[in-house]
């Protein structure tokens, strides 16, 4: 049997609470494609979403997993590093079982040495879904895992680390990892010759109707280059007319009515994305709901918009990461904060926004960057009025920038030497709510709070006076005007106090002064006097 295994959060964060009702597509497409091969069984465990045996601290219990169904493979999705001690804490114990143990995703792809002396016995560079046959096919007839697998690392006997390139031919170690893993990586060719996502693979998981957004994909990589993202690589799409089609099997096997398009970019295929919704609108109506992520500038064409509107797109999530033209800049965004109110107050009116926001981007070209307190003010005056013009309503998160892996980011404040240690600062804090490195333009304790200040500004705890308020008034507003008009305070005001719950919660559970304090520590040592 193979396990293929989500590794939990390791802290609270924005996407806790929507992780207990649905899972991720990269697994479950995985799960489908190694499903159809004969002699073979194949689960899925989302430990985010995960109501099976546990242990007495909450944990799933893969002990009991693994005495309940025998797992002779496990693949690991490292596509998170604030993810990946997880995997080797997971890894260590299946490798004491026997289970020879697989990982993928773009921590791994970035760190295939790391992630081989952490208990992995092959790492799958790019789309797993070309090679998961060949791999399972091998450990079956007892031959080595990278046999005939390209795009794949492993350890050799004496230690060593093998990469198995696209052409077949083994290499060692090279020097310039950054450009060789771009041609290391699996791609599939064909986006439309892959399986619907069988979400009935998700075992221990609770995946409803009304609750679940059902992850579903039609473009796989991002044509622009900003320098914290890790998404590289050529983009590629399956048709409009797959995508429909794997909402209605949905529809028709799960009773799904809500969907999350994960792409990237929802418009980096503008014809298909437009007549994919044609689809749906000609089909369901606006019956259904979807959830998707664009760019703020999509904003200009109304074509799109309309297609999207007639066909139930409700909730679109925007990178908006700054209101300061530096940090744009720095960024290599693709435009400047001059029209972003403009963009947000049109597409204000036909859908709910998440505003997806980066503070404390730090400054190039030798500049300190603007003052802690001058860019707090910035934010500040930019959400306020982005709030006041987004009529459907408006919900924020703002995280610290992250040196993510692969990134561009990553190898400029490595050059700098500003990034704390893993030995200080390991994998695990790195999911946006820390300070991962030493910043010029503030201090490192305003760094690690201002942005949970921000947060907390928005999402406000009064906002519970406010709905029962509403609640109360409710057969008056909904005479003087409407039904809908009244949903829609009264649930802005729901999700705002659903915030302000979870910035509590994260207070209460995470104390970051301590870490802090370390890291102060160390960077005072480091400096000269």
């Amino acid at each position: 049997m193979l396990r293929i295994v989500v590794p939990k959060f390791p802290h609270i964060n924005i996407y806790s609470r929507a992780a207990k009702t649905t899972t991720d597509l990269g697994s479950t497409m995985l799960a489908s494609v190694a499903d159809k091969l004969w002699g073979w069984r194949v689960e899925v465990i989302n430990e985010n979403n995960y109501h099976g045996p546990k242990k007495p601290d909450g944990s799933p219990d893969h002990e009991a997993l693994q005495k309940e169904n025998p797992a002779s493979i496990v693949g690991f999705c490292c596509g998170l590093s604030s993810t990946i001690e997880r995997v080797w804490e997971l890894a260590d114990y299946y490798k004491s079982q026997g289970v020879t143990t697989i990982a993928g995703g773009w921590h791994a792809h970035y760190c295939p040495e790391e992630t081989l002396r952490h208990n992995i016995d092959l790492v799958v560079h790019g789309d797993g879904e070309p090679v998961i046959w060949t791999i399972l096919s091998n450990f079956a007839d007892g031959l080595p895992l990278y046999s005939d697998v390209t795009g794949c690392s492993f350890l050799t006997p004496d230690g060593s680390v093998v990469h198995n390139s696209q052409e077949g031919k083994l290499l060692p170690q090279i020097p310039d990892m950054d450009k060789a893993l771009v041609a290391l990586r699996n791609e599939v060719k064909d986006l439309d010759n892959l399986p619907f996502p069988n979400y009935g693979l998700v075992k221990y998981a609770k995946l409803s109707a009304r609750k679940t957004h059902y992850p579903i994909g039609r473009t796989r990589g991002c044509g622009f280059n900003c320098e914290f993202c890790s998404v590289k690589g050529g983009v590629h799409s399956a048709s409009a007319r797959h995508l429909f089609e794997t909402v209605n099997w949905l529809v028709a096997t799960r009773g799904a009515k809500k969907f999350f398009i994960v792409d990237d970019r929802l418009e980096e295929d503008l014809p298909g994305t437009i007549e994919f919704f044609r689809l749906i609108k000609q089909k369901y109506g606006n019956r259904l709901s979807f959830l998707v992520q664009i760019r703020l500038e999509s904003a200009e064409n109304l074509e799109l918009i309309t297609a999207m509107t007639e066909a139930g797109v409700r909730t679109v999530c925007i990178g908006y990461e700054s209101p300061i033209d530096e940090d744009l800049k720095a960024m290599r965004k693709g435009f400047a904060s001059a029209k972003m109110l403009e963009w947000t107050q049109i597409l204000g009116r036909y859908f709910w926004i998440h505003a997806m926001c980066i503070f404390g981007y730090p400054a190039k070209d030798g500049n300190s960057g603007i003052p802690a307190r001058e860019m707090e003010n910035r934010f500040k005056i930019f959400i306020r009025k982005a709030n006041k013009v987004a009529k459907r309503g408006l919900s924020i998160q703002i995280l610290k920038a992250v040196p993510a892996i692969g990134t561009d980011l990553r190898r400029r404040l490595a050059k700098e030497g500003v990034l704390f240690p893993l030995e200080l600062l390991p994998w695990r804090y790195y999911d946006g709510n820390w300070a991962c490195f030493m910043p010029k333009n503030m201090t490192l304790q305003e760094f690690q709070q201002i942005p949970i200040q921000l947060m907390s500004w928005f999402y406000y705890p009064l906002s519970f006076a406010k709905i029962c308020l509403k609640t109360l008034v409710f057969p008056v507003d909904y005479l003087v005007r409407g039904w809908h008009e009244w949903k829609r305070g009264w649930y802005r005001d729901v999700v705002i106090y659903a915030g302000s719950r979870l910035m509590q919660k994260w207070r209460e559970r995470h104390n970051p002064q301590n870490l802090t304090v370390k890291m102060q520590n160390y960077w005072d040592a480091k400096s000269p006097k």
